[in-house]
């Protein structure tokens, strides 16, 4: 009976932190408290929940009723002028309003005002459970490991943005102008600072991104970066540490070009390779491979001319699994995940995983479904490469699922049911795709 090793790089922690992403999740949610009643001389720019002119007092019985509960009133001190009235950690916060075809209360914009508290309260939680995790943000940054040697910012940004403030009715909220609006970006998807390798938090405007070479940061994180950016590096691509979605979208494609040209290899030449993704290859090679792929993407040579060990490509594809900021086992759809490999009851836990993948991004699940099919193959050559289903799980467990908390302890104890997520899903890969 062969004795399988399996190596501790399956077990290192990603670069990306999750925690305030993880905090972005919890945000309370906007509700808005409609006016039942017509109110003369609604702008029409304010849907029903502007209430007209009623008191502080009005507003704050009016939206005792739910955390991120909102309204919009006319200022009794200063009528012609409007205040969003926010319910957030139990009490009542007031906001001066503008809007000059967008909407605001500071420097960010808004087509809707859904999107201007959605945006709010995410900032107002954030700052609020994490004041001093953010301060600390820039004390060890990362960004010289993530594919830029050289990294272009003109001198230092003045400040970071300005958030939401209390502020009684009359006093100006447009806030300060920092004359840097052209740098400010908004992403679309999840997006980390390549500075300090935390989530950039917010609907719009979460960072500024360096118009030459790419970089993206959050804006209080940019007055660290040297200013010594080359032109030259403007169209560097990365394809590894980049959101799944944000890739495949990017690239018009339905899968990451890694996953399909590394399977793609794998299953050409080394699907009877003796402990298949068991067995490392030279990390100094796979981190050749990858840098291949951010350089050249889909051109990026991985033939047996240029790597003839197949593990290099087996680990390069276990590298970029694991380096995701979002594993492809999503953080919200993790916790159905395990559930669901708890259950004892066969048939309950295949219909409680097949709901879990329905919780899943598009690009996350084909991607998923892809690797599966491809890890069914492996298993079918088990004669020849000793590695079946319960091996592929040990193997793929941590690098497709992490604990979404920061628990050590709890991340230990499901470590067995990541392993048995994979193998469910391996073995199930007809019936749940």
């Amino acid at each position: 009976m062969a004795i399988l090793v399996f190596d501790n790089d399956e077990y290192r922690p990603p670069v990306w932190k999750s925690y305030l992403y993880q905090l972005q999740q919890e945000a309370p949610h906007p509700r808005r408290v409609t006016c039942v009643s017509e109110v003369e001389n609604r702008p029409k720019y304010y849907g029903r929940e502007y209430h007209g002119m009623i008191s502080r007092e009005e507003a704050d019985q009016l939206l005792s009723v739910a955390e991120g509960s909102y309204l919009i009133r006319e200022s009794q001190r200063q009528p012609g002028t409007y205040t969003l009235a926010l319910r957030f950690g139990n009490q009542t916060r007031n906001f001066r309003l503008f809007y000059d075809g967008k909407h605001f209360v500071g420097e960010k914009r808004f087509e809707s005002i859904h999107d201007l508290v959605t945006d709010g309260l995410i900032t107002l939680y954030i700052e609020t459970k994490a004041a001093e995790y953010i301060s600390k943000m820039t004390i060890n940054p990362i960004y010289e490991h993530v594919g830029y040697t050289t990294l272009n910012r003109e001198p230092a940004l003045k400040k970071a943005l300005p958030v939401c403030r209390d502020m009684p009715d009359g006093k100006d909220a447009a806030g300060e102008d920092t004359g840097l609006e052209e740098r400010v970006h908004t992403f679309r998807g999840p997006h980390w600072c390549e500075y300090c390798a935390n989530f950039m938090w917010g609907l719009i405007a979460q960072g500024v991104k360096c118009a030459d070479c790419g970089l993206n940061v959050h804006k209080q994180c940019s007055k660290m970066v040297p200013n010594d950016c080359k032109p030259d590096l403007k169209h560097v691509k990365k394809v590894y540490s980049c959101d799944l979605t944000t890739l495949v979208k990017a690239h018009n494609a339905t899968r990451p070009m890694v996953v399909d040209m590394c399977i793609r290899e794998i299953e050409a030449r080394g699907l009877k390779s003796e402990g298949l993704y068991r067995i490392s290859g030279f990390s100094d090679l796979i981190e050749d491979v990858k840098l291949s792929f951010d350089r050249d993407g889909e051109k990026a040579d991985i033939s047996v001319n240029v790597y003839e060990d197949i593990n290099v490509i087996t680990g390069a594809l276990k590298l970029y699994f694991r380096d995701l900021p979002i594993p492809v086992i999503t953080y919200d759809a993790y916790p159905r995940f395990i559930e669901a490999a708890k259950l004892t009851d066969p048939d309950e836990r295949l219909e409680a995983l097949h709901e879990a993948l329905k919780q899943m991004p598009p690009a996350h699940c084909e991607t998923l479904r892809y690797l599966m099919a491809h890890l069914k193959r492996v298993t079918q050559n088990e004669k020849h490469n000793l590695m079946n289903a319960e091996n592929l799980g040990i193997v793929f467990g941590p690098t497709l699922m992490r604990a979404p908390d920061l628990d050590a302890m709890t991340a230990l104890n499901d470590i067995r049911y990541q392993r048995q997520v994979v193998e469910l899903l391996i073995k199930n890969e007809d019936i749940l795709f």
